[in-house]
């Protein structure tokens, strides 16, 4: 498939209603937050997780749309696959010494695993596929406004262990933000495409999967969750005509006329997009 011709940047508004965006395992699972400003935030690879799940459903196995960083898999041996279809050995560690050969199974890799030629991926293990750069990149989601997260107390009727029987009820813990807008950046470059081999159709494919990875991702913990905005800027070529920064100070959050008090959904909000420099076009995705 053809690589994509052109630089695109976006950005992504999601919410979050009752519930944990992306809890912190060394904070009690809390939301994460950044503590000198009170902003929740989300990490890039909570959004690549849903986008990775998203593709699993929406591909079912298809070819060239495998995944390769997903619960129980075994590297290595999706490494070997390559060399076997390369008709190779693999020394330990080590890359095939014939730089053609190299390139082959790293191709391979990209050409049969929609995340790696979409994230890229460090694959220097025992079996040695090598190292690649993704032409997508995100950085971590931040709320519009601080947070406050919130510790609700639950109970459960049954229980554990026999000896607990006695009693009526077990207490538990979940956190949640009662509401929270997020804003995430992302970056598509069309030579780091070219060498992976990101295609249009891989392009279209992201788009989908930024749009709808909450609405399979359901839980009790993740309350109400929803991609609410995706906003596109394509460049005209694959270089770029203007900087990313600029772009996304053209993208306006501010609280809707008449919103008062803590935000508690969408409609609080309103979002305007300025006028693109010459050279890029806005799409708006969602």
């Amino acid at each position: 498939m053809t690589a994509i011709a052109n630089r695109y940047e976006f950005v992504l508004l999601f919410d979050v209603e009752n519930g944990n965006p992306n809890g912190d395992p060394d904070a009690g699972n809390m939301p994460r937050i950044d503590p000198e400003t009170g902003h929740g935030l989300v990490t890039d690879v909570c959004l690549k997780r849903k986008i990775r799940n998203h593709v699993t459903l929406a591909k079912e196995g298809a070819k060239g749309f495998r995944i390769y960083i997903q619960e129980k898999a075994v590297l290595n041996t999706s490494h070997l696959e390559a060399y076997t279809e390369a008709k190779l050995t693999h020394e330990a560690k080590k890359l095939p010494k014939n730089a053609e050969k190299a390139k082959e199974v790293t191709d391979w890799m990209c050409a049969n695993f929609f995340d790696i030629r979409t994230f890229g991926a460090v694959m220097t293990t025992e079996v040695n596929c090598g190292q690649v750069r993704g032409p997508v990149q995100l950085a971590f989601a931040k709320s519009v406004e601080p947070i406050i997260p919130q510790e609700v107390s639950i109970t459960r009727m049954a229980v554990t262990n026999e000896k607990d029987l006695e009693k009526e009820r077990t207490m538990g813990r979940k956190h949640i933000v009662p509401y929270g807008l997020y804003v995430a950046h992302g970056f598509v470059s069309a030579p780091l495409a070219e060498k992976t081999g990101f295609s249009e159709d891989d392009l279209n494919l992201l788009w989908d999967a930024l749009a709808n990875m909450f609405e399979h991702d359901r839980s009790a913990a993740r309350g109400l969750m929803s991609s609410r905005k995706l906003i596109v800027f394509r460049h005209e070529n694959k270089l770029g005509n203007a900087p990313a920064h600029k772009l996304f100070d053209l993208v306006q959050v501010r609280r809707a006329e008449g919103s008062a008090g803590p935000a508690r959904s969408f409609a609080d909000y309103a979002v305007a997009v300025d006028q693109a420099p010459s050279g890029v076009e806005v799409i708006e995705k969602l």
